[in-house]
């Protein structure tokens, strides 16, 4: 077994592997094509742009589908593939694009997809790809509601295929470390976790009703939700500011820093949600600001719009601060501070490197689908730390406390709470 490196030799040998890359920075592995993943995109605007960059850079991968709604947005992709090599030298029908994802899940010639489409989508897209034979690199969050994670959990196994969510900071050293020393029990037993984010949502409308633009299928952008007008602000980017897609700025940036609580102390037995918040301005009805109180088996932990009251959290616009029977933990994506008996570090030397580090988000996904082995932002793991966020959305809109039964997966004598945990899809829309 090969013999944990400390924080010393960790950087030593990370440091030479970055000067390597550094002084050849054109060299390429070279990639059979009969050995190459083929890949293709669902959802190529906005975030779908950088899976499209990201995916176009790995020697493994040959992309060979894009796929949108919005035709502006499938120029755009092509635009932007055609800048990578060897994407730029191909025949104009090697790319093939698609206005329905349904036809691009129909070729067998596609070991794998990846889904940016706005939160609504994410769980009927991913469970027909499994169906369908392919691996899914799904972006946050997992799913809109409870129900469709377990949908898609039951999917996953029975078709035996490979996900990865899209918490790219998962991949980064100061995840990876923060876990080793809350592991380690450097600051003792964690009791309460304090996770934050700042920012309100944009003020929208009031609604400007008019006809979708020729080139959007807006019928089938809101696909299994409620019907609507069209109106701008419904649709694309600031579709996330409302419930009948997602969930604002709270399930936005959830996934995003509660992946460092699960990793480091994976909580278990939920048993309470306590919800308080404030509707925005405007035609958005997700949360201005939301704070939540969490009660799980020998841990608290609370969920704010503000930063907390301890040094080095007000500069920070999002974070965790892990509060330990011997000291306390605060990191927010690339940082981290540790306080012992009144001494505040940023490393503790002698916490030895425990965790293997990612080669990189994407890359870890193909190695996962080339081993057939689950990744490290998988979907049982990914269920569990999503479903909370969800928990904590429904606390908020029923405005009481709600008491949850994790073994059942189901709250305790409140049917108005268990309705929210999954949606009737709207009709000619519910595909699985």
């Amino acid at each position: 077994m090969n013999q944990p490196l400390n924080r010393r030799e960790f950087l030593q040998q990370s440091s030479a592997a970055a000067l390597s890359l550094a002084l050849f920075p054109s060299m390429k592995r070279r990639v059979a094509p009969s050995d190459k993943l083929r890949v293709a995109h669902i959802g190529v605007n906005g975030m779908g742009t950088n899976h499209l960059n990201w995916f176009a850079k790995l020697p493994e991968v040959d992309i060979v589908g894009l796929c949108d709604v919005d035709e502006t947005h499938l120029a755009k992709a092509l635009d932007t593939l055609k800048k990578h090599e060897p994407y730029a030298n191909r025949p104009a029908d090697a790319v093939k694009t698609y206005a329905d994802f349904r036809y691009l899940l129909d070729r067998k010639d596609i070991d794998a997809i990846t889904c940016a489409t706005p939160d609504h989508w994410h769980a009927q897209i991913a469970i027909m790809a499994f169906q369908a034979g392919k691996d899914v690199y799904g972006e946050k969050p997992l799913s809109y509601s409870v129900r469709e994670g377990q949908q898609m959990l039951k999917a996953q196994k029975r078709y035996d295929r490979i996900f990865q969510l899209g918490t790219q900071i998962h991949a980064g050293d100061n995840y990876h470390r923060v876990v080793e020393i809350i592991n380690s029990g450097a600051i003792g037993k964690v009791h309460t976790v304090r996770l934050w984010k700042t920012g309100a949502p944009p003020v929208l409308g009031p609604a400007n009703y008019q006809a979708p633009p020729s080139t959007l299928n807006w019928d089938m952008w809101q696909g299994p939700a409620p019907v609507s007008l069209y109106t701008p602000e419904r649709c694309h980017f600031t579709y996330r500011y409302f419930l009948d897609y997602s969930g604002g700025v709270f399930q936005d940036f959830w996934c995003h820093i509660a992946d460092v609580v699960w990793w480091a102390i994976n909580p278990t037995g939920l048993s309470r949600i306590t919800a308080k918040g404030e509707l925005p301005e405007g035609i958005g009805d997700a949360p201005k600001w939301i704070d939540i109180d969490y009660e799980f088996d020998g841990l608290k932990l609370h969920w704010t719009s503000t930063p907390l009251n301890v040094p080095g959290a007000e500069k920070r616009g999002i974070g965790a601060y892990f509060e330990g029977d011997k000291g306390t933990l605060l990191c927010d994506y690339g940082s981290r501070e540790i306080t012992i008996n009144g001494v505040t570090m940023t490393d503790i030397a002698e916490v030895p490197i425990t965790i293997e580090r990612s080669p990189g988000h994407q890359q870890n996904f193909v190695n996962a689908v080339k081993s057939r082995t689950q990744p490290e932002s998988n979907l049982a793991y990914a269920r569990q730390m999503t479903m909370p966020m969800h928990l904590g959305l429904i606390a908020w809109r029923l405005g009481q406390p709600l008491e949850w039964n994790a073994r059942k997966e189901k709250f305790r004598h409140n049917s108005e709470a268990n309705a929210l945990l999954s949606r009737e899809y709207r009709k000619g829309w519910d595909l699985v």
